[in-house]
C-alpha cells in the first residue's frame, strides 16, 4: 500500500469507476472485503468538524473504498473520532439528491427537470423578484461546510454579479461571537495558538467547553500532555470533560461573565499580572482594573453559585502556573452577552501576558469544518481577506485585483442571519437560496422560521439531500456534491489549510457547489465578472493574492501540492516566510522543503512578538456589566433547560450522521432529557420514564435520564434532536447577532413510560 508522499499530485482525480454499486452500503470502522484490495492511496481532510483530521482514503480503480486515519497527519496523529471512521458512509444514502427538482404549482409535487430548466428557473424568478421588489430582495443563507473557493465563489458571484447584499453563513450559529472578539480585542479574526498547545500547558482552562464529546481528538492531545496540567472546567453541567478533570467549577448558568471578571480582579488583588506587557502591547487596562474592583469573591460566589473555597482553588491554579491555556466554545459563543464573555477570556491572558507562548492563548475551538473559511474569505458580512465593505480603500484594493469596475463592490454590509429571517417577516426578502445548511432544523425558534419561508415567492435549497427539512420546503432543489467528491480547501482552527480530494463519483447528476456556482453566473449573465474564477486552484490564487498584505496573508502557499505534501499550512504564511524556509534561487517547490523545517510551516503562533493587528499595535480590554439572561425562570417555569453536543457520533441536525448505521448505534435514537435524581424525586419521575418539558414557547415530551452530570434545577438536552430548538428564545448577541441557544426556562412534568 502506498504512502501519501508516494502518490503522483492528482492521481486521486482517476479514473473513477462507473460501477458504483459495489461501493455501496458502508463498511464501518475500516473493514474492508479482502477482494477489494487497495491499489493506491490519499490523504484528505474530514469533513466533519473544524479539527481538521487527516484521513487515508483506500481507493479501487482510483474511488475511495474506505478510510482510515492518517498516522503521519499534524493533527490527529493517527486517531479519528467514530464520525471521521464513517465519514465516506452519508455519501451512499439513498435520499441524496441525483436530480434537479421543482415543484408543480399546480399538484405541489416535486418533480425531476433537466439542468438547463433547473438554471434557467432560478435565474428568471429571482431576477422577477428583484424587479418587483428591489435588488435586494433576494437573499442567501450558506454554510462552514463547503469549500474555501465554493464560498468565494458564491460571494463574488451574489454580490458583483447578481446584483444582491443580503446574505449570511451558519457559521453566524457557532463562531460569529468569536470572529467579533477577536476583532474588536486584536484587531483581527485570528485564534491565536496551534494544537500543540493542547500538550505544551500548565493549566488548560475551559469554559463552556466539552472537548471530550465535541472535539475528541483534541482531548486526546491533551491527553498527551507530559505537563501534569491542572485542568479546570467551568461548566454547570458534569460533562465528561468535567468528569476527567482536576477541577470543575459548576457555576450557575450563564453567571460566566460575573465569575471571569472576579477572577480577574483577585489576579490583580495578588499582583498575578503581567505589568510590562500590559504597559508596552495593550491600551484600556487602567479603566478595566478600576471596572472589576466591584465584583468582590462574596459577589463572585453569591452570583455564580460556588463556594469561597473553589473560588479561591480556580484563582490559585491561574495565578501559580507559569502556562495558561482559556479554551471555548459554543457554551460562550451562543449566549445573550457572547461576546464580552469571549472577551473576558481574551482579557484574562493579555493581563497575565499569556499570549503568543508555547501552552498559552485565548483560544476559540472552531465548530464547523470550514467555519474559519467562511469567517475570512466567503465575501458575505466582510470583505475578502477580513476587509470591510465600508472602507473605500479596501473595495479599491478588492476591485483593482479582481479586475472588477469601479463601484462594483457593495458600500454596505450585509445583514446577519437573524436580520435576513426578519427582513422575510418584514417583506424586504422575497427570493431566499438556502446552500449546504438545514437552517429548517438547526435556527432559533424554527416554528418561526418554517412559518416565515412560507411567505417567500422563491426558495431554493442546495443540498446532498431530498429530506432535510429545509429541502422539503424547497420550490427548487439542487443537488450537490458532498465533501470527497469534489476539490479545495478547508481552514481548521488552528488556522490549517487542508485539502478535500475528489475520491469518489457524485451519484446521478449531482454536481460540486463550485460549478452550481458557475452554471447560475452563465444563467444570469454575469460569467464575464468570473472570468478569473474558472477552477477551484484558480480560486485559491485569486484568495492568495487577496491575503497579501492582510494578517491572513497566505502568498508563501505555492499551490494545492505543497498544502497536501506538509501536512497542512497555517495561515499567516507569508512570501516572506516562504523565501526564509526555501532560497528563492533555488526555484524549489515549498514540497521540497527539507523535513527538518516543516514544523517550522506546520505549526506557529500568533502574536509572539507581542505585535497586534490594530491600528496601534496593541491590543484592547473591552467589557461590560453582566446581564441577566432574558428568558428569567420564575414559579411557574423554575428549571432551566441546557443544551449542547449529545455524543461525539453526533453532529449538529444529524443531517449526515443519521445515515451510518454504526453511528446510529452509539447515541439514542430519540430525544432524551438529563435530569438529576433529587429534581426526578420532586415531580415523581421514574427511571425509564417520559417527560414533559414546557417552555414559554413550546414543549416536547422525551425519555428521561435520571443522573447527577446535572445540577438540581436544570435539564440538559442534546442539541441534535429536532423538537428542541421551538423552546428557545429567539436572542441574539448585540455585538455578534450570535443567538443564544444555552439558557430557556422550563418546566417540567412526569409522564408514565411509554
Amino acid at each position: 500500500m502506498k504512502l501519501l508522499a508516494e502518490i503522483p499530485w492528482r492521481a486521486w482525480k482517476g479514473p473513477l469507476t462507473d460501477d458504483l454499486e459495489r461501493v455501496q452500503g458502508g463498511f464501518g470502522l475500516g473493514q474492508v472485503p479482502a477482494r477489494w484490495k487497495p491499489d493506491a492511496t490519499t490523504g484528505l481532510i474530514c469533513g466533519f468538524c473544524a479539527t481538521g483530521c487527516g484521513l487515508t482514503a483506500h481507493l479501487v480503480d482510483g474511488e475511495a473504498v474506505n478510510l482510515t486515519p492518517d498516522p503521519h497527519f499534524p493533527v490527529n496523529l493517527g486517531m479519528a473520532c467514530p464520525k471521521g471512521w464513517e465519514a465516506l458512509v452519508p455519501l451512499e444514502s439513498p435520499d441524496r439528491a441525483t436530480l434537479p427538482l421543482l415543484r408543480n404549482p399546480t399538484s405541489g409535487a416535486m418533480e425531476a427537470v433537466s439542468w438547463s430548466r433547473a438554471l434557467g428557473e432560478f435565474a428568471s424568478r429571482m431576477k422577477l423578484v428583484q424587479q418587483r421588489h428591489g435588488p435586494h430582495s433576494i437573499a442567501f443563507l450558506s454554510t462552514g461546510q463547503i469549500c474555501t473557493e465554493e464560498m468565494a465563489l458564491l460571494g463574488a458571484l451574489f454580490k458583483f454579479g447578481m446584483g444582491g447584499l443580503h446574505c449570511d453563513s451558519n457559521t453566524r450559529q457557532c463562531m460569529a461571537t468569536a470572529h467579533v472578539a477577536y476583532k474588536q480585542s486584536l484587531g483581527f479574526d485570528a485564534p491565536p495558538y496551534t494544537y500543540a498547545d493542547f500538550e505544551e500547558s500548565d493549566c488548560l482552562v475551559f469554559v463552556g467547553s466539552n472537548p471530550a464529546v465535541a472535539h475528541p481528538i483534541l482531548w486526546q492531545r491533551v491527553l498527551r500532555n507530559r505537563r501534569s496540567p491542572e485542568i479546570v472546567v467551568l461548566d454547570p453541567r458534569k460533562t465528561e470533560t468535567a468528569m476527567a478533570a482536576t477541577l470543575h467549577v459548576p457555576l450557575a448558568p450563564k453567571s460566566d461573565l460575573t465569575l471571569l471578571y472576579g477572577l480577574a480582579a483577585a489576579l490583580i488583588g495578588r499582583g498575578a499580572v503581567d505589568r510590562p506587557f500590559i504597559d508596552a502591547h495593550t491600551r484600556g487596562f487602567p479603566d478595566f482594573e478600576a471596572f472589576v474592583k466591584d465584583f468582590t469573591p462574596e459577589r463572585v460566589c453569591s452570583e455564580a453559585g460556588i463556594t469561597r473555597a473553589l473560588f479561591d482553588r480556580l484563582v490559585e491554579c491561574i495565578a501559580t502556573r507559569a502556562r495558561v491555556s482559556y479554551w471555548w466554545t459554543m457554551g460562550v459563543n451562543q449566549g445573550h452577552e457572547s461576546t464580552r464573555t469571549a472577551q473576558a477570556l481574551i482579557n484574562l491572558a493579555l493581563m497575565t501576558g499569556q499570549i503568543g507562548k508555547p501552552g498559552t492563548g485565548a483560544n476559540s475551538i472552531t465548530g464547523q469544518c470550514n467555519a474559519m473559511g467562511s469567517r475570512i474569505f466567503s465575501n458575505v458580512t466582510n470583505l475578502f481577506g477580513g476587509r470591510e465593505f465600508s472602507n473605500p480603500s479596501h473595495r479599491a484594493e478588492v476591485e483593482s485585483l479582481l479586475r472588477l469596475p469601479a463601484g462594483t463592490v457593495p458600500t454596505e454590509n450585509s445583514w446577519a442571519y437573524d436580520q435576513i429571517v426578519d427582513g422575510i417577516e418584514s417583506g424586504a426578502i422575497r427570493g431566499l437560496w438556502v446552500i449546504a445548511t438545514n437552517s429548517s432544523h438547526s435556527w432559533i425558534q424554527q416554528s418561526r422560521f418554517n412559518d416565515l419561508l412560507g411567505r417567500l415567492e422563491f426558495l431554493v435549497v442546495q443540498d446532498l439531500y431530498t429530506t432535510t427539512e429545509t429541502a422539503q420546503r424547497a420550490d427548487l432543489l439542487l443537488p450537490a456534491a458532498g465533501w470527497a467528491e469534489k476539490e479545495g480547501t478547508f481552514i481548521n482552527s488552528e488556522r490549517r489549510f487542508g485539502m478535500v480530494k475528489r475520491v469518489r463519483r457524485a451519484p446521478g447528476q449531482a454536481l460540486s457547489d463550485f460549478q452550481i456556482f458557475r452554471l447560475v453566473a452563465e444563467a444570469w449573465g454575469c460569467s464575464q465578472i468570473l472570468e478569473v474564477w474558472h477552477s477551484p486552484e484558480a480560486v485559491f490564487g485569486l484568495l492568495k493574492e487577496l491575503s497579501r498584505g492582510r494578517p491572513c496573508d497566505i502568498s508563501g502557499i505555492d499551490d494545492y501540492r505543497a498544502i497536501d505534501a506538509l501536512g497542512g499550512i497555517q495561515w499567516p504564511f507569508t512570501t516572506a516566510m516562504r523565501d526564509q524556509l526555501m532560497d528563492p534561487a533555488t526555484d524549489l517547490p515549498l514540497e521540497a522543503l527539507p523535513e527538518a523545517r516543516v514544523s517550522e510551516v506546520r505549526e506557529r503562533r500568533l502574536f509572539a512578538d507581542g505585535q497586534f493587528a490594530t491600528p496601534d499595535g496593541r491590543a484592547v480590554f473591552w467589557y461590560a456589566s453582566p446581564q441577566p439572561p432574558p428568558d428569567t425562570t420564575d414559579a411557574e417555569f423554575p428549571w432551566v433547560l441546557l443544551t449542547g453536543r449529545g455524543s461525539s457520533s453526533q453532529w449538529h441536525t444529524n443531517t449526515r450522521t443519521a445515515k451510518s448505521p454504526v453511528l446510529r448505534q452509539l447515541y439514542p435514537q430519540a430525544c432524551y432529557v438529563e435530569i438529576h435524581p433529587d429534581d426526578a424525586a420532586q415531580i415523581g419521575l421514574r427511571p425509564q420514564g417520559r417527560i414533559r418539558v414546557r417552555s414559554r414557547r413550546a414543549e416536547l415530551v422525551a425519555d428521561a435520564c435520571i443522573t447527577p452530570m446535572v445540577q438540581p434545577g436544570q435539564v440538559f438536552i442534546p442539541m441534535h434532536y429536532s423538537e428542541v430548538n421551538p423552546l428557545i428564545r429567539s436572542v441574539v448577541d448585540p455585538y455578534s447577532r450570535q443567538p443564544s441557544y444555552k439558557f430557556c426556562a422550563v418546566t417540567l412534568e412526569a409522564l408514565p413510560p411509554s
